[in-house]
């Protein structure tokens, strides 16, 4: 089984929240986990917003960074997605950022690991499978 993570299921796992053990589960149970290039940046915008919120220090920032970057075994280029996720974001009135991850896991057959319901919908409406 291929997988894609995105960033909101890479969260529960570093943070051992609710869906911890079925994510980590589905990822160790995969061939292969992927993630487009923004997944970078969205993990450490992420973190970074629990350090302005005095929520965690810059030091565990840093780490809970690292530790959900080391998820990916690889990272895709937004450069090889963007035509066609801009394409499924028209049709479906939803935000290109996450059309990235939809069109990186239709294109593999592989399987979404995600926390994001609305996102969810949209890839069950574009047949792709979902783990939620």
């Amino acid at each position: 089984m291929i997988v894609t993570l995105d960033v909101s299921a890479a969260i529960e796992i570093i943070f051992h929240k609710d869906k911890q053990e079925k994510f980590e589960k589905a990822c160790q149970s995969s061939q292969w986990v992927v993630a487009p290039d923004l997944y970078v940046s969205e993990i450490t915008n992420v973190l970074w917003k629990y350090d302005k919120m005095n929520v965690l220090s810059h030091d565990d920032c840093v780490q809970f960074a690292e530790d959900g970057i080391n998820l990916i075994d690889d990272f895709i280029s937004a450069k090889e997605l963007w035509k066609e996720a801009l394409g499924e974001s028209i049709k479906n009135s939803h935000s290109v950022y996450d059309m990235l991850y939809a069109i990186l896991t239709r294109r593999n057959d592989a399987t979404l690991i995600t926390n994001d319901r609305l996102l969810s919908k949209v890839c069950k409406k574009m047949n792709i499978k979902c783990l939620i």
